[in-house]
């Protein structure tokens, strides 16, 4: 099962802070969930698809959307943020 979070803007943008889905048959990759997620939700969904407007960590670590999933991972998609 795939616990995904949704931070800051995505969270307000969605409605929900997260959600446990299990993996769905052909989602091998961090890309692969955002294109399942994009084709099953509603058009706002889209804007996960754009990398410099959404990060990914798998796990509390920053990945690429490459990056390889298995079904058992913490997803979380958030903003970018800026320090000061």
């Amino acid at each position: 099962m795939l616990n995904i979070n949704y931070f800051a803007s995505l969270r307000e943008e969605f409605g929900s802070s997260g959600e446990a889905l299990a993996l769905p048959a052909g989602v091998a990759s961090v890309a692969d969930l955002v294109t399942y997620l994009v084709r099953e939700r509603d058009p706002a969904w889209a804007m996960l698809e754009d990398s410099s407007r959404v990060l990914v960590a798998v796990n509390q670590c920053i990945v690429e959307r490459s990056h390889p999933l298995e079904g058992n991972e913490e997803v979380a998609f958030f903003p970018p943020m800026t320090g000061g």
